[in-house]
């Protein structure tokens, strides 16, 4: 994880960390790696709104209920990341997977966008 955003809900401003994120494109749509160690799949949410695609969630160490803090870097457990998605991606196919603290989320583009083999015909 990396960096901090302010995140403006209401009057109160959140800060959340931007995950680090990999996207790649093919004819078929994109693939999307997000770095997210320590986020269990129960602390991660994925959301299309409209055009725009969001990450969000808490990071949770895993340690007995019993330990304190005596020292910590990390201050901030929430994370969160937007991306607007093209109108050629179809967002009721997306597919995600989380494994190893990494995000694999693909999204197709809709059949229409995607490139097509025209038969040529002969005499």
């Amino acid at each position: 994880m990396s960096d901090k955003q302010a995140v403006v809900r209401g009057e109160t401003e959140i800060q959340a960390l931007l995950p680090r994120v990999d996207v790649f494109e093919d004819d078929n749509g994109i693939q999307l790696f997000a770095d997210l160690p320590g986020v269990p799949k129960e602390r991660l949410v994925v959301n299309v709104e409209g055009d725009t695609l969001l990450l969000e969630g808490e990071i949770m160490p895993a340690m007995s209920e019993q330990l304190e803090a005596v020292y910590a870097e990390v201050q901030l457990s929430r994370f969160r990341r937007a991306f607007t998605l093209s109108s050629e991606l179809d967002t009721t196919q997306i597919d995600a997977e989380l494994r190893d603290g990494v995000l694999n989320l693909r999204v197709p583009k809709h059949a229409h966008a995607q490139p097509q083999k025209i038969a040529v015909k002969s005499e």
